[in-house]
């Protein structure tokens, strides 16, 4: 028998200590000096699968059809000297606000090992797994870094990466929150905050009724976990009901607006017809939607956005894949630019886009590929824009058929490290792990990690 027997009520204060305990910050000992930050917002535009870089920002018309197929007519943009693909006319109009990166490498051609890879500028296999850029961004600039939003610090719209925990070692508290559901469509339902079948009204309604039954608070008032969890459960119905949702709903756009960031009819015809554009018809897409989502999230200070746009594994068909896709990542991407630019927050706000990788130079014309890309990790293309980051500048270069990186390397930690400088993220902070290591937010020389050095140039 126990000696010392527990009342109820301390029953439940140890309970709700422990419960409580799960929702607080975590340690302030992660915290690091700050530097001077250019940047406080990033929006990464993930393009799964591995986007072609021939068939963008790295046209090579010369090396002839074998590895151009039909796109041999790459145009000028509006800063003198860079051409990119003729299925990109409106991005062609926004050169001055990006800088492409054209001699990305890292020599891998598998999807797991390359998303790892670019996404957390380290290499796999060691006994740990490391955290990508987006929840290093959460540690040092969320809620453990002074953000205040509702919103949870790093969104992903609208699935996780996928291929390895997004999080690493830093755990659960710091992988990306998914949307889930698809913007383009009337009602986006977003998981957990925006339900199909259940009204604000009909929540509203809810939320007054467990506070009519609930007993609880006012059995143990005063208690500091008991008002820990008010607080939370407080702020999770705001977020449902309340500023926090309103987010999420692009109704509050006009229609010209969202319209800008693309509509299926009018992206099939942007290339060819880019005049008669703006008046065709169609779906607004999901990826364009998901732009103006993001723009949105920025502007309630969310500290790193990443926009998962898949479908770029193209082995089979490529061409007829790419004259489908590029005119509606051409509207999307283009738009946001001009969107950020426009309010005032491209200046604060870093737009990154790329893949895992790059796509075979030669077309692969054989059976059963039918003009296909296979992967090639050899040298792929990466774009940055805003953020402190110069536009109207091309990084690198690759040979005169895009296979290898003739000049000015640039490996995933060299772009990361760039962006956690402009994040004013020191690059020798140190990263808590479970086995209580010293590892630093970018790798040390002892690690051995290829580097081409940071994007000083476009700085």
């Amino acid at each position: 028998m126990n000696p010392h027997p527990i009342s109820r009520r301390d029953m439940l204060r140890q309970s709700l200590l422990g419960a409580a305990g799960l929702c607080l910050p975590a340690a302030a000992a992660t915290q690091t000096p700050p530097r001077a930050a250019k940047a406080k917002s990033v929006i990464q535009i993930w393009l799964s699968g591995g986007p072609t870089h021939l068939d963008t920002f790295d046209p090579k018309p010369e090396a002839g059809a074998d590895y151009c197929g039909p796109f041999r007519n790459p145009i000028e943009t509006n800063v003198s000297g860079i051409r990119i693909c003729e299925m990109l006319p409106l991005l062609a109009k926004q050169a001055d606000k990006y800088s492409i990166i054209r001699s990305m490498t890292h020599g891998s051609d598998a999807h797991e090992t390359a998303t790892y890879m670019t996404q957390t500028g380290r290499t796999p296999g060691g006994r740990l797994v490391y955290p990508c850029a987006g929840a290093v961004v959460s540690l040092f600039k969320g809620y453990d870094g002074g953000y205040h939003g509702q919103i949870p610090p790093y969104i992903t719209l609208t699935e996780p990466l996928g291929r390895f925990d997004e999080a690493g070692f830093l755990g659960t508290r710091y992988r990306p929150f998914a949307t889930g559901g698809d913007p383009a469509q009337p009602r986006f339902i977003v998981e957990g905050i925006v339900a199909e079948d259940i009204t604000d009204e009909r929540q509203r309604r809810r939320r007054n009724l467990l506070n009519k039954l609930d007993t609880l608070k006012n059995t143990l008032p005063g208690t500091p976990a008991l008002e820990a969890f008010v607080h939370s459960q407080e702020q999770a119905y705001d977020m449902i009901v309340g500023d926090g949702a309103k987010v999420f709903d692009l109704s509050q756009e006009s229609d010209a607006l969202r319209d800008r960031y693309g509509r299926a009819a009018a992206a099939q015809n942007a290339a060819a017809q880019p005049a008669q554009a703006q008046n065709a018809s169609g779906a607004r897409t999901t990826f364009g939607q998901c732009c103006l989502v993001a723009r949105r999230l920025v502007e309630c200070g969310v500290p790193f956005i990443t926009i998962k746009y898949p479908g770029w594994d193209t082995h089979k068909d490529h061409f007829a894949e790419m004259k489908r896709r590029l005119p509606r990542f051409d509207q999307g991407l283009a738009a946001l630019l001009q969107d950020l630019s426009e309010r005032g927050l491209l200046d604060s706000t870093i737009v990154w886009c790329g893949g895992e990788f790059g796509r075979t130079p030669k077309v692969m014309t054989e059976s059963p590929w039918n003009g296909g890309r296979g992967h090639w990790g050899k040298a792929f293309c990466a774009v940055v824009a805003g953020g402190g980051f110069k536009g109207g500048r091309v990084v690198g270069a690759t040979d005169a058929r895009g296979e290898e990186v003739k000049d000015r390397p640039v490996y995933p930690c060299d772009l990361i490290g760039s962006v956690y400088q402009q994040l004013g993220i020191a690059p020798d902070a140190p990263l808590p792990n479970p086995e209580g290591l010293d590892i630093r937010v970018m790798p040390v020389p002892a690690e051995k990690i290829p580097s081409g050095g940071l994007l000083r140039e476009i700085m």
